[in-house]
Protein backbone atom coordinates (compact mmCIF):
# COMPACT_ATOMS: atom_id res chain seq x y z
CA UNK A 1 0.00 0.00 0.00
CA UNK A 2 1.56 3.25 -1.31
CA UNK A 3 1.66 5.88 1.94
CA UNK A 4 0.51 9.42 2.02
CA UNK A 5 3.29 11.39 2.38
CA UNK A 6 3.81 14.75 4.68
CA UNK A 7 5.50 17.19 3.97
CA UNK A 8 4.73 19.92 7.33
CA UNK A 9 3.71 19.56 10.87
CA UNK A 10 3.17 22.04 13.15
CA UNK A 11 3.49 21.81 16.96
CA UNK A 12 1.79 24.97 18.24
CA UNK A 13 2.79 25.14 22.34
CA UNK A 14 -0.92 25.88 24.48
CA UNK A 15 -3.13 24.57 27.68
CA UNK A 16 -0.55 21.65 28.09
CA UNK A 17 1.56 21.53 25.57
CA UNK A 18 4.34 23.39 27.27
CA UNK A 19 8.38 23.56 27.55
CA UNK A 20 8.84 21.64 30.49
CA UNK A 21 5.63 18.87 29.59
CA UNK A 22 6.40 18.64 25.41
CA UNK A 23 9.81 16.82 25.61
CA UNK A 24 12.76 15.65 23.44
CA UNK A 25 11.42 12.15 23.18
CA UNK A 26 7.84 13.18 22.64
CA UNK A 27 8.79 15.26 19.68
CA UNK A 28 11.32 12.42 18.20
CA UNK A 29 7.77 9.84 18.23
CA UNK A 30 6.28 12.16 16.01
CA UNK A 31 9.47 12.21 13.39
CA UNK A 32 8.82 8.31 14.00
CA UNK A 33 5.57 8.35 12.73
CA UNK A 34 5.40 10.62 10.17
CA UNK A 35 9.53 10.02 8.21
CA UNK A 36 10.35 12.77 6.06
CA UNK A 37 7.91 15.14 7.80
CA UNK A 38 9.50 18.72 8.63
CA UNK A 39 7.78 19.05 12.32
CA UNK A 40 8.08 22.86 13.43
CA UNK A 41 7.43 23.36 17.47
CA UNK A 42 6.66 26.77 17.81
CA UNK A 43 6.53 28.12 21.09
CA UNK A 44 5.08 31.57 21.57
CA UNK A 45 3.15 33.69 18.88
CA UNK A 46 6.18 35.61 17.41
CA UNK A 47 7.79 32.40 16.31
CA UNK A 48 4.88 31.39 14.86
CA UNK A 49 4.77 34.86 12.90
CA UNK A 50 8.03 33.79 11.64
CA UNK A 51 6.92 30.05 10.43
CA UNK A 52 4.21 31.54 8.87
CA UNK A 53 6.30 33.94 6.63
CA UNK A 54 8.51 30.54 5.62
CA UNK A 55 6.44 27.83 5.83
CA UNK A 56 3.09 28.11 6.20
CA UNK A 57 2.08 26.58 2.96
CA UNK A 58 3.96 23.51 3.82
CA UNK A 59 1.82 23.16 6.97
CA UNK A 60 -0.89 20.37 6.35
CA UNK A 61 -1.26 18.91 9.97
CA UNK A 62 -1.37 20.92 12.90
CA UNK A 63 -1.37 19.60 16.71
CA UNK A 64 -1.67 21.81 19.46
CA UNK A 65 -3.87 25.18 20.53
CA UNK A 66 -5.37 25.82 17.48
CA UNK A 67 -6.26 29.74 16.97
CA UNK A 68 -9.11 30.89 14.88
CA UNK A 69 -7.59 33.33 13.00
CA UNK A 70 -5.14 30.73 11.22
CA UNK A 71 -7.18 28.67 8.94
CA UNK A 72 -7.00 31.65 6.11
CA UNK A 73 -3.12 31.52 6.93
CA UNK A 74 -3.03 27.99 6.33
CA UNK A 75 -3.76 26.76 2.70
CA UNK A 76 -2.60 23.54 2.57
CA UNK A 77 -3.95 22.74 5.70
CA UNK A 78 -5.54 19.29 6.13
CA UNK A 79 -6.08 18.05 10.08
CA UNK A 80 -5.74 20.17 13.04
CA UNK A 81 -5.07 17.57 15.96
CA UNK A 82 -6.71 19.71 19.01
CA UNK A 83 -4.84 19.19 22.41
CA UNK A 84 -8.17 19.36 24.01
CA UNK A 85 -11.47 17.25 24.31
CA UNK A 86 -13.69 20.61 23.67
CA UNK A 87 -14.05 21.63 19.87
CA UNK A 88 -16.82 24.58 20.59
CA UNK A 89 -13.88 27.16 20.93
CA UNK A 90 -12.41 26.11 17.37
CA UNK A 91 -16.19 25.63 16.07
CA UNK A 92 -17.09 29.16 16.67
CA UNK A 93 -14.97 30.28 13.30
CA UNK A 94 -17.06 29.52 10.57
CA UNK A 95 -14.05 29.37 8.31
CA UNK A 96 -13.20 26.29 10.32
CA UNK A 97 -16.31 24.90 10.61
CA UNK A 98 -17.41 25.10 7.26
CA UNK A 99 -13.99 24.07 5.97
CA UNK A 100 -12.84 20.60 5.12
CA UNK A 101 -10.19 20.54 7.65
CA UNK A 102 -10.13 17.84 9.48
CA UNK A 103 -11.02 17.88 13.75
CA UNK A 104 -9.69 15.12 15.68
CA UNK A 105 -9.82 16.11 19.62
CA UNK A 106 -8.15 14.67 23.13
CA UNK A 107 -11.35 13.12 24.36
CA UNK A 108 -10.05 9.85 26.36
CA UNK A 109 -6.90 11.96 27.90
CA UNK A 110 -9.10 13.59 31.01
CA UNK A 111 -11.01 10.25 31.51
CA UNK A 112 -8.71 9.16 34.51
CA UNK A 113 -7.63 12.58 35.65
CA UNK A 114 -10.91 14.05 35.65
CA UNK A 115 -13.21 10.99 36.97
CA UNK A 116 -11.06 11.08 39.56
CA UNK A 117 -11.75 15.09 40.44
CA UNK A 118 -15.39 14.62 40.48
CA UNK A 119 -14.71 11.90 42.96
CA UNK A 120 -12.54 14.46 44.95
CA UNK A 121 -15.33 17.20 45.08
CA UNK A 122 -18.16 14.45 46.00
CA UNK A 123 -16.23 13.11 48.81
CA UNK A 124 -15.64 16.71 49.96
CA UNK A 125 -19.24 16.92 50.41
CA UNK A 126 -19.95 13.56 52.22
CA UNK A 127 -17.00 14.06 54.14
CA UNK A 128 -17.80 17.80 55.05
CA UNK A 129 -14.24 18.26 54.34
CA UNK A 130 -14.87 21.91 53.00
CA UNK A 131 -16.33 23.11 56.14
CA UNK A 132 -13.84 21.08 58.20
CA UNK A 133 -10.94 23.11 55.93
CA UNK A 134 -12.35 26.70 57.12
CA UNK A 135 -12.51 25.47 60.79
CA UNK A 136 -8.32 24.18 60.58
CA UNK A 137 -7.74 27.69 58.44
CA UNK A 138 -9.77 29.63 61.57
CA UNK A 139 -7.99 27.45 64.20
CA UNK A 140 -11.14 26.21 65.63
CA UNK A 141 -11.74 22.42 66.34
CA UNK A 142 -15.76 21.87 65.32
CA UNK A 143 -17.03 18.13 65.37
CA UNK A 144 -19.80 18.34 62.30
CA UNK A 145 -21.91 15.88 62.62
CA UNK A 146 -23.60 16.64 58.82
CA UNK A 147 -21.73 14.10 56.72
CA UNK A 148 -22.64 11.25 55.13
CA UNK A 149 -21.73 7.65 52.71
CA UNK A 150 -21.91 7.42 49.60
CA UNK A 151 -22.47 3.68 49.19
CA UNK A 152 -25.97 3.13 48.41
CA UNK A 153 -26.35 6.88 47.12
CA UNK A 154 -27.33 8.02 43.02
CA UNK A 155 -24.84 9.73 40.85
CA UNK A 156 -26.69 11.10 37.86
CA UNK A 157 -24.29 11.90 34.89
CA UNK A 158 -25.40 14.52 32.25
CA UNK A 159 -23.24 13.02 29.16
CA UNK A 160 -21.59 9.97 29.39
CA UNK A 161 -18.54 10.29 27.10
CA UNK A 162 -15.67 8.49 27.83
CA UNK A 163 -15.18 10.83 31.36
CA UNK A 164 -19.03 10.05 32.17
CA UNK A 165 -18.14 6.61 31.41
CA UNK A 166 -15.05 6.42 33.86
CA UNK A 167 -16.58 8.67 36.63
CA UNK A 168 -19.71 5.42 36.23
CA UNK A 169 -17.02 2.90 36.25
CA UNK A 170 -15.33 4.48 39.74
CA UNK A 171 -18.76 4.95 41.50
CA UNK A 172 -19.74 1.32 40.89
CA UNK A 173 -17.29 0.45 42.43
CA UNK A 174 -18.12 2.35 45.72
CA UNK A 175 -21.58 0.73 45.49
CA UNK A 176 -23.31 3.87 44.07
CA UNK A 177 -25.93 3.61 41.80
CA UNK A 178 -25.62 5.61 38.30
CA UNK A 179 -28.33 7.31 36.34
CA UNK A 180 -27.21 8.84 32.40
CA UNK A 181 -28.42 11.36 29.90
CA UNK A 182 -26.68 11.30 26.54
CA UNK A 183 -28.66 12.18 23.48
CA UNK A 184 -28.74 8.44 22.48
CA UNK A 185 -29.84 6.45 25.78
CA UNK A 186 -30.04 3.17 23.13
CA UNK A 187 -26.28 3.00 23.68
CA UNK A 188 -25.78 1.30 27.24
CA UNK A 189 -23.08 1.04 29.24
CA UNK A 190 -21.89 -1.39 31.68
CA UNK A 191 -21.61 1.04 34.81
CA UNK A 192 -25.02 2.58 34.73
CA UNK A 193 -28.30 1.44 35.50
CA UNK A 194 -30.90 3.41 33.28
CA UNK A 195 -30.17 5.35 30.87
CA UNK A 196 -32.14 8.38 29.86
CA UNK A 197 -32.66 10.54 26.62
CA UNK A 198 -32.99 14.69 27.08
CA UNK A 199 -36.21 14.53 27.20
CA UNK A 200 -35.77 12.77 30.71
CA UNK A 201 -33.54 15.07 32.03
CA UNK A 202 -36.29 16.34 35.04
CA UNK A 203 -36.52 12.79 35.60
CA UNK A 204 -33.08 11.96 36.24
CA UNK A 205 -32.66 14.97 38.24
CA UNK A 206 -35.07 14.18 40.60
CA UNK A 207 -33.45 10.68 41.31
CA UNK A 208 -29.99 12.02 41.90
CA UNK A 209 -28.08 12.42 45.16
CA UNK A 210 -25.36 13.86 42.89
CA UNK A 211 -25.54 15.86 39.22
CA UNK A 212 -22.51 15.72 37.45
CA UNK A 213 -22.20 17.82 34.36
CA UNK A 214 -19.93 15.98 32.02
CA UNK A 215 -21.25 16.87 28.99
CA UNK A 216 -19.62 18.57 25.74
CA UNK A 217 -20.18 22.35 25.19
CA UNK A 218 -22.20 22.56 22.44
CA UNK A 219 -25.33 25.21 21.37
CA UNK A 220 -27.65 22.50 22.34
CA UNK A 221 -25.94 22.07 25.56
CA UNK A 222 -25.56 25.86 26.67
CA UNK A 223 -27.60 27.19 29.53
CA UNK A 224 -28.52 23.01 29.56
CA UNK A 225 -29.02 23.88 33.71
CA UNK A 226 -31.63 26.72 34.44
CA UNK A 227 -34.08 27.77 36.87
CA UNK A 228 -36.42 24.62 35.86
CA UNK A 229 -33.72 21.92 36.02
CA UNK A 230 -32.22 23.21 39.80
CA UNK A 231 -36.13 23.45 40.73
CA UNK A 232 -36.41 19.64 39.78
CA UNK A 233 -33.13 18.40 41.41
CA UNK A 234 -33.81 17.19 45.32
CA UNK A 235 -32.72 19.52 48.57
CA UNK A 236 -30.10 17.50 49.37
CA UNK A 237 -28.61 17.04 45.69
CA UNK A 238 -25.11 18.52 45.42
CA UNK A 239 -23.90 19.63 41.70
CA UNK A 240 -20.85 19.04 40.23
CA UNK A 241 -19.17 20.70 37.07
CA UNK A 242 -16.00 19.79 35.21
CA UNK A 243 -17.60 20.18 31.73
CA UNK A 244 -17.90 24.00 30.23
CA UNK A 245 -19.35 26.72 32.62
CA UNK A 246 -21.75 27.42 29.78
CA UNK A 247 -24.02 24.55 30.35
CA UNK A 248 -25.16 26.07 34.14
CA UNK A 249 -26.67 29.34 34.36
CA UNK A 250 -24.78 31.27 37.18
CA UNK A 251 -27.52 33.16 38.16
CA UNK A 252 -30.24 30.73 38.99
CA UNK A 253 -27.33 28.13 40.63
CA UNK A 254 -26.62 31.03 42.74
CA UNK A 255 -30.05 31.61 43.66
CA UNK A 256 -30.84 27.98 44.55
CA UNK A 257 -27.39 27.79 46.43
CA UNK A 258 -28.70 30.85 48.32
CA UNK A 259 -31.77 29.59 48.78
CA UNK A 260 -31.10 26.55 49.88
CA UNK A 261 -32.98 24.58 46.79
CA UNK A 262 -29.64 22.32 46.55
CA UNK A 263 -27.23 21.28 49.07
CA UNK A 264 -24.15 22.62 47.44
CA UNK A 265 -22.10 23.10 43.85
CA UNK A 266 -18.36 21.71 43.56
CA UNK A 267 -17.57 23.62 40.37
CA UNK A 268 -14.32 23.52 38.15
CA UNK A 269 -15.71 25.97 35.33
CA UNK A 270 -17.47 29.16 34.64
CA UNK A 271 -19.14 31.48 32.92
CA UNK A 272 -16.90 33.64 33.34
CA UNK A 273 -13.05 32.59 33.33
CA UNK A 274 -11.11 33.67 35.66
CA UNK A 275 -13.82 33.76 38.13
CA UNK A 276 -14.52 37.56 38.97
CA UNK A 277 -13.81 38.42 42.30
CA UNK A 278 -16.82 39.72 43.13
CA UNK A 279 -18.84 36.36 42.17
CA UNK A 280 -20.65 35.40 45.36
CA UNK A 281 -19.76 32.01 44.72
CA UNK A 282 -15.95 32.72 45.77
CA UNK A 283 -17.63 33.21 50.05
CA UNK A 284 -20.17 30.08 49.95
CA UNK A 285 -19.83 27.52 52.15
CA UNK A 286 -21.87 25.02 50.28
CA UNK A 287 -19.42 25.14 47.20
CA UNK A 288 -16.19 24.16 46.34
CA UNK A 289 -14.02 26.07 43.81
CA UNK A 290 -10.92 24.91 41.69
CA UNK A 291 -9.80 27.05 38.62
CA UNK A 292 -10.11 24.67 35.93
CA UNK A 293 -7.60 22.15 36.64
CA UNK A 294 -9.96 18.93 36.79
CA UNK A 295 -7.98 17.37 33.53
CA UNK A 296 -4.55 18.36 34.98
CA UNK A 297 -2.19 15.09 35.05
CA UNK A 298 1.67 14.18 34.20
CA UNK A 299 0.54 11.80 32.07
CA UNK A 300 -1.47 14.68 29.67
CA UNK A 301 1.82 14.29 26.70
CA UNK A 302 1.52 10.75 26.06
CA UNK A 303 -1.90 10.08 26.07
CA UNK A 304 -2.03 12.78 23.51
CA UNK A 305 1.01 11.40 21.64
CA UNK A 306 -0.88 8.26 21.45
CA UNK A 307 -4.14 9.65 19.86
CA UNK A 308 -1.76 11.90 17.50
CA UNK A 309 0.38 9.14 16.06
CA UNK A 310 -1.71 6.51 15.98
CA UNK A 311 -4.03 8.72 13.40
CA UNK A 312 -0.60 10.04 12.16
CA UNK A 313 -0.63 5.72 10.95
CA UNK A 314 -4.34 6.30 9.79
CA UNK A 315 -3.30 9.69 7.36
CA UNK A 316 -0.74 7.61 6.02
CA UNK A 317 -2.55 5.00 5.30
CA UNK A 318 -5.57 6.62 3.91
CA UNK A 319 -7.81 5.39 7.15
CA UNK A 320 -10.18 7.12 8.75
CA UNK A 321 -9.09 8.72 12.00
CA UNK A 322 -9.95 8.58 15.53
CA UNK A 323 -11.63 11.34 17.49
CA UNK A 324 -12.91 13.09 14.51
CA UNK A 325 -15.55 15.76 15.48
CA UNK A 326 -18.22 16.05 13.86
CA UNK A 327 -18.69 19.56 13.30
CA UNK A 328 -22.82 19.68 13.45
CA UNK A 329 -22.94 18.21 16.22
CA UNK A 330 -19.72 19.88 17.40
CA UNK A 331 -18.04 17.25 19.34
Amino acid sequence: MTRKKINGIAVFYGLMLREDTFLERHLKRIQEYAPGAEVVVIKSREEWTEAMTARSPKFEIFLGLFLNAWIAKLPNLKWAQLASAGADRVLKSPEIAQSDVILTNASGVHAIPISEHILALIFAFSRNLNNHMMSQFEGKWKRRSDITELEGTTLGLIGVGKIGEKTAEKAKALNMKVVGVRRNPERSSPFVDRMFGPDRLHEMLAMSDWVVVTAAGTSETDGLIGEAELEAMKETAVIINIARGSLIQEEFLIRALLEDKIAGAGLDVFETEPLPEESPLWEMPNVVITPHVAGGTPHYIDRLLDIFTENLKRYQAGEPLINMVDKVLGY
